[in-house]
């Protein structure tokens, strides 16, 4: 499944998505001052690029411990990596898919590690 996952994801889409989720919990959006800049920068450089599926929540996860906004920065990437995954979730049973999508997210927000996503990818019918 090698193709470029985040090619539809222009930085100013994640940008977008935190400032939506600050306003919905009444927090402060506002880049930080360590780690936008080098976020975006990797956000940039990786969306024209051909990676696996596992590649691309890699970049996802990496920009959430980057830290580039104040806050709502796991919950901004979990969610571009959930749509990400639109297309693979439409094709699996409904258990399979909220389990697959749950894993993605808590993946990217250091909450699930490599052995929780090593099992959802192995399961995908087309892995």
């Amino acid at each position: 499944m090698n193709r470029p996952w985040l090619r539809d994801w222009p930085w100013e889409t994640v940008v977008t998505i935190n400032s939506g989720l600050c306003k919905e919990k009444a927090s402060l959006h506002k880049p930080t001052s360590e780690g936008y800049e080098l976020a975006r920068k990797l956000w940039e450089e990786s969306r024209p690029k051909v990676f696996s599926l596992r590649e691309a929540l890699e970049i996802c996860r990496r920009c959430h411990k980057i830290s580039p906004f104040c806050f709502y920065n796991g919950n901004t990437f979990a969610a571009v990596g959930r749509v990400m995954v639109g297309d693979i979730l439409r094709k699996l049973k409904p258990v399979e898919a909220h389990a697959f999508r749950s894993v993605v997210g808590h993946y990217i927000a250091g909450t699930a590690g490599d052995p929780e996503l090593d099992q959802v990818l192995a399961d995908l019918p087309d892995a």
